[in-house]
């Protein structure tokens, strides 16, 4: 009966640190899992972050490419209104100096008889 007692005491020690082993062996586990939820949950935050920023700096330049767009279609019409009246202005220009030449001339004491024969 003592050995069998005895026996039974030894497999209730052996039980119970096993039971120990197996808690400890848990509770280890629960906390790297815990610490590893923490650090994803950080790296998750920083990413969301980033993802934030990249979507405002995407804006950002989404708009900046808006408006030199717009800008360059702007240059392109005024560029294009100067280059079709080009030959136009160069003629009034030209036939403007000669105009001023004329007054110039005729201020100057030249008889405008002179001019009317040239023209």
């Amino acid at each position: 009966a003592k050995a069998m007692e005895a026996e039974a005491i030894r497999s209730e020690e052996d039980a119970q640190k096993a039971y120990e082993d197996f808690v400890k062996e848990t509770n280890a586990s629960i906390e790297a899992k815990s610490r590893d939820i923490i650090n994803k949950s950080e790296d998750k935050g920083k990413a969301e972050t980033d993802l934030v920023q990249a979507k405002q700096a995407k804006d950002a330049v989404m708009l900046e490419l808006e408006q030199l767009s717009n800008y360059n279609s702007e240059l392109h019409q005024s560029c294009d209104f100067i280059l079709k009246n080009f030959e136009l202005r160069q003629t009034a220009r030209d036939e403007e100096v000669e105009a001023l030449r004329q007054a110039k001339a005729i201020l100057s004491g030249a008889k405008f008889d002179e001019f009317l024969q040239s023209a």
